[in-house]
């Protein structure tokens, strides 16, 4: 019986957008312009910290945000109130945005008048963190409620990703969580992790995790 030829999609698909994200990096790089990408679950309160983190960089960067969601405009329109440039990038039903849709979304915000670009992506914690977006760095939001347990569940998530917030340490009396085993876990994915414990309700740790972030835009841009 004659063979039939098999092709690896999967790993042509990511070979392809590893190329492609490669050369937005060297792009932005060139321009000057660093890009985050920050990725969670749904309702880790990725919008409010990324709030947050706008209000204590705004008078140092000009900022940029491409608020990715599958529909709706509202992100964006919060977003907005901030004074930040900011546009809404549907998915047309994917859970993740890879390099193209993020070089389409760049293309979209205009970055002439941009230092510091951020891409709030789909929540999810399984398919962002496979496709490599063209960002200078990856971040995360892991919210107290979520459990300590995640970085064990969701290990891609926690390698991939440069630092971790972890968000909502206003209701830890609340909830069954343990600090030091999470941050145990997460280190066991990633040693190198940068781990900031923040409430975006409160600002509680906002100040920590924004000095650091300036100190990485000013290391790209230098």
């Amino acid at each position: 019986m004659e063979k039939v030829r098999i092709l690896e999609i999967k790993e042509s698909v990511f070979a392809d957008n590893d190329r492609q994200a490669d050369q937005l990096r060297a792009r932005l790089k060139e321009k000057g312009v660093f890009l985050m990408n920050l990725m969670s679950s749904p309702g880790s309160g990725k919008t409010t910290t990324l709030k947050k983190t706008i209000e204590a960089l705004k008078n140092d960067f000009r900022i940029g945000v491409m608020e990715a969601d599958i529909d709706s405009d509202v992100d964006a329109l919060a977003i907005s109130e901030t004074g930040a440039k900011a546009i809404q990038l549907h998915t047309g039903g994917m859970c993740h945005l890879d390099a193209k849709m993020t070089e389409q979304g760049i293309e979209g915000l205009g970055i002439e008048d941009v230092d510091l670009a951020i891409l709030e992506n789909v929540g999810n914690l399984v398919c962002p963190a496979e496709f490599d977006t063209g960002a200078s760095k990856n971040v995360m939001i892991l919210s107290v409620p979520e459990g300590h347990d995640k970085p064990l569940k969701y290990p891609l998530m926690f390698e991939v990703c440069d630092a971790v917030l972890i968000n909502k340490i206003d209701v830890l009396p609340y909830f069954d969580f343990d600090m030091e085993l999470v941050k145990k876990y997460i280190y066991q994915r990633n040693p190198k992790a940068e781990i900031f414990p923040v409430s975006a309700k409160t600002g509680e740790g906002i100040e920590a995790w924004t000095t650091w972030l300036k100190k990485q835009v000013a290391d790209w841009k230098s």
